[in-house]
């Protein structure tokens, strides 16, 4: 009985093994390969919160830092995330309420952030609420929003400009903490302000650059996009140049911070790859023909966005990146750090992201964006000054 019973259980066992195995076994779809990555922190987490452009700016910092000074630091978020905040609210107000006071931004604010307040480190200042390990700021913004209606109605007769600062303070202190006077890192106790001089960096060596039709060649420009409340101008240049600028900048060592739109169907969750796929069935039809031979027309084009096969794209031109953003296409609904180049077994060119929604996706929280995908749905870039070709430096005048 005892060897009848180890038989069927050694026996259920195969069985279940059988099809872990299987799919322990199948390749990926897309099989990435990276051909540069440029050092960066880890991948982080903005959890329920709309601070996406202060993760990518977060870790741009970071990084410039890892390439500045060799030290990898792990900062606060959070702490931007107050700054802006308060910003935004006082800015509201003196424009009467018509501006943007959402929780979204760009990466160029922590930028602004640092140069005037200084950093902490994330272990010193993580920014959660009460109780809670991971960021939800659903709350945080309803609340700030319903206060700052609250001020533009004048209840007490006036704007009382004396009081709403303070309040507002102490809302950020209520959901993201109160911040640390002082803080210990390595054995040594620092004021943010020290912390952000002891690895400074100088937020005149940083820029925006883009590409539109509809601009001045090599002079900075204030795109249109609600999430740019501070305003911040970019370069313009030529479409192939934005991409020859990119591809530079990542070569010498630089991340690039990236402001895009993810709307878009071609960009998987799941898959963990970005594309703008074709949908001309023969093009399709002869990049697979074992796979798409016996399908009809109407199969194939059902198969485009499903991530099944490695899809042949669409070649985007810089009228079809333009008309994107003119028709809200293109928007600016997610920011991310580009830190690498990469391609698939077709040999076709991606671009390695690093996002921050945790360590999500087949790659861990990196996304592969194909390099149409990324001329498609680029808002702008940000960037050090030091990354741009000598040719390019001199045709924008940036010393």
């Amino acid at each position: 009985m005892k060897t009848l019973k180890y038989i069927v259980m050694l026996a259920v066992a195969i069985l279940f093994a059988l099809p872990m195995q299987a799919q322990k076994d199948e390749k990926a779809v897309y099989q990435i390969t990276d051909d540069v990555v440029v050092p960066h922190t880890m991948v982080q987490n903005q959890g329920s919160s709309g601070t996406c452009w202060c993760f990518a700016g977060t870790g741009f910092v970071e990084a410039e830092i890892l390439r500045k000074y060799g030290e990898e630091l792990n900062l606060s978020e959070m702490y931007f995330v107050r700054w802006a905040y308060a910003k935004k609210f006082d800015r509201f107000i003196k424009m009467h309420g018509v501006t943007n006071l959402s929780c979204g931004g760009e990466i160029f604010d922590v930028l602004y952030a640092l140069a005037e307040n200084g950093m902490i480190t994330g272990e010193a200042y993580p920014g959660f609420l009460p109780g809670f390990d991971r960021h939800n700021h659903g709350e945080l913004q309803n609340a700030i929003e319903g206060y700052a209606r609250t001020v533009t109605k004048k209840s007490s007769g006036r704007i009382l400009f004396e009081v709403y600062p303070d309040v507002v303070e102490a809302m950020l202190n209520a959901y993201l903490g109160e911040v640390p006077a002082k803080f210990e890192y390595n054995g040594m106790v620092y004021f943010p302000e020290s912390f952000a001089k002891k690895y400074a960096l100088d937020i005149n060596d940083y820029v925006q650059f883009t590409s539109f039709m509809d601009q001045e060649q090599y002079k900075p420009f204030n795109i249109m996009i609600p999430d740019n409340w501070t305003n911040t101008p970019s370069y313009n240049m030529g479409f192939d140049e934005m991409m020859a600028e990119l591809d530079t900048a990542l070569y010498k060592g630089y991340t690039v911070g990236w402001a895009q739109d993810v709307s878009d169907k071609g960009f998987s969750r799941k898959a963990g790859v970005a594309i703008v796929p074709d949908d001309d069935v023969n093009k399709i039809r002869e990049s697979n023909p074992k796979a798409f031979k016996k399908m009809t027309d109407e199969e194939i084009l059902e198969k485009v966005y499903s991530f099944e096969y490695v899809m042949p794209e669409k070649v985007v031109t810089e009228e079809m990146h333009q008309t994107a953003y003119d028709d809200w296409s293109t928007g600016d609904d997610h920011s991310m750090l580009i830190v690498g180049i990469a391609h698939d077994q077709n040999g076709n060119k991606y671009y390695k992201v690093k996002n921050s929604w945790g360590e999500a996706g087949p790659y861990k929280g990196y996304w592969y964006c194909s390099e149409e995908f990324v001329k498609l749905h680029t808002a702008f870039f940000t960037v050090n000054k030091e990354a741009f070709s000598d040719e390019m430096s001199n045709s924008l005048s940036i010393e």
